[in-house]
């Protein structure tokens, strides 16, 4: 087959990769369309070793692969950059299609290493693109403060794959996920051995969910209220509109709720303590100073002299002052600006600032006999961060909470691809995940991936359920709080490092 039409094919399963991610019309993942799309990358890779092994033909195939699955999976940046940040529409076409163009890089590089050093056996071929790909999902997620969003693990929350999530985690589901697509188009003609491997790769966690087999125990129950304020996203830091909606629904709901207790989303309150009208705060701590009620509520924190932080505030009887979560893993060009780039922040009407982070593994909110955790807007996104909670089992979390403000993606697959996340991260470390957020989707997530309580988005409303804390530490918890990703990256580096000593 000639370039040309490789590379259109190379297009087409990028884009179904990313579909597979979530599905525009309904929002679950489409497992089984994640290996085959990757499976298509995989036969030209092959195709292309079977005729000569052209390196530069190889990385340029993934590169081209890479840019229509992240363009596909974050086309949404779209509507914050132009549709709320003003910015010119071809100025942010570029933009979107230059960060897929340099995160892609690293898949290039992958492809352009498997074909140098490639072995010619259909396990030994696996197991190297498996390395290469977790390398390259390694380098996306953690370097130039990572951006994972859209990794190849996210498809199989549900489906087989996804008994693997409390041993090995997202990024080496998506290594599994990789070996699986070069395995399928070799299979033809593999021996017996191959194809047993490959059948136990498959089956091992479907076996393991069946098996009944859990890290974590009953933790107790909590009745909650989650608020979703719906408020207009180019109204939401108007003075004349959003800001005092904001202030007076969010007010009215948190003194009106019943539940042991009330969580607002990512900064539902939009303005500075001292920015706030008299009195507001004080309410609001006076109402949870007493009785059997609690509440977390997102808020920006700080001042001029010590800087700002994206926060959450706990408010609950008996504590001498409130409880604070600062967020740690901050989004850049909107909580930070990266050097050189201010002249880009400059071109758009968004209010961007330079927030101060907060420390990794901070203090569980303590409220009835449960630890919440908070995480606020993407950094679910980390898994290995959330992990460093999980160290001590004693103090760990019994309940992951997530504050978000997605409303700058507008009513898009950005929400599907968050609720994907948030359900990861509650398979990982067998923790619920509640999500409180401005649009969507405030949902409650128990234990196994599941969501058990949903708003419809974007509509003002209040979400009343119960969720069951869980404690226990799950294998993933546990090595990845202690050790980080550092052991993916050495299994990575290691089988790299075998087949590039064999080609020389």
């Amino acid at each position: 087959m000639r370039l040309a039409p490789k590379l259109a094919l190379a297009v087409l399963a990028g884009l179904a990769h990313a579909l597979s991610m979530a599905e525009p019309w309904a929002g679950r993942p489409l497992w089984w369309l994640e290996p085959l799309a990757l499976g298509l990358l995989a036969w030209m890779l092959v195709h292309e070793q079977g005729n000569g092994g052209d390196v530069r033909r190889a990385a340029l195939l993934g590169w081209i692969f890479s840019i229509a699955w992240l363009c596909g999976t974050f086309w949404w940046l779209y509507i914050s950059l132009h549709t709320y940040g003003g910015l010119h529409p071809l100025l942010t076409v570029l933009a979107i299609l230059g960060l897929a163009a340099f995160l892609s890089t690293y898949y290039a590089a992958a492809c352009g290493f498997w074909m140098r050093c490639a072995p010619q056996g259909p396990l030994a071929r696996a197991t190297l693109f498996a390395a290469l790909w977790l390398l390259a999902e390694l380098m996306r997620a953690i370097w130039f403060t990572g951006f994972p969003w859209g990794a190849a693990g996210y498809a199989h929350v549900e489906g087989p794959l996804a008994g693997y999530a409390p041993w090995i985690g997202a990024y080496a589901m998506s290594a599994v996920a990789a070996f699986i697509a070069m395995m399928l188009v070799q299979l033809r003609r593999a021996a017996a051995a191959p194809r047993i491997v490959l059948a136990v790769v498959i089956a091992l966690p479907v076996a393991l969910q069946s098996s009944g087999i859990s890290f974590s125990v009953p933790a107790g129950s909590l009745a909650i209220t989650l608020l979703q304020g719906n408020i207009p996203q180019d109204e939401k830091f108007q003075g004349g509109t959003g800001i005092p909606m904001a202030l007076r629904w969010y007010r009215d709901q948190m003194l009106a709720a019943g539940t042991a207790l009330v969580v607002a989303p990512e900064t539902a309150i939009p303005l500075l303590p001292h920015q706030l009208p008299d009195g507001y705060l004080g309410a609001l701590q006076q109402r949870f100073a007493t009785g059997d009620q609690a509440a977390l509520v997102g808020i920006p924190l700080g001042a001029m002299k010590e800087g700002y932080s994206n926060s959450a505030i706990g408010l609950r009887p008996g504590a001498d002052k409130a409880y604070v979560y600062d967020k740690h893993h901050l989004v850049p060009f909107g909580e930070f600006v990266p050097p050189l780039f201010r002249w880009f922040t400059e071109l758009m009407n968004i209010p961007l600032g330079d927030f101060n982070r907060g420390g990794i593994g901070q203090q569980s909110f303590e409220w009835k006999g449960q630890r919440l955790a908070p995480n606020i807007c993407y950094e679910d996104l980390f898994g290995e961060e959330i992990g460093a909670n999980f160290a001590d089992a004693g103090s760990a979390p019994t309940i992951l909470v997530n504050l978000s403000n997605i409303g700058w993606f507008g009513n898009s697959v950005a929400i599907d691809q968050h609720l994907l996340i948030s359900r990861m991260r509650s398979l990982e470390f067998e923790r619920p995940m509640v999500r409180a957020t401005n649009t969507g989707a405030t949902v409650i997530i128990d234990h196994t991936g599941t969501v058990t309580h949903a708003l419809e988005r974007h509509t003002r409303g209040v979400l009343v359920g119960e969720v069951h804390g869980r404690s226990g530490i799950t294998p993933f918890a546990w090595w990845v709080s202690r050790l980080g990703v550092w052991p993916l990256w050495a299994l990575g580096v290691l089988v790299a490092a075998i087949a590039w000593r064999r080609r020389r």
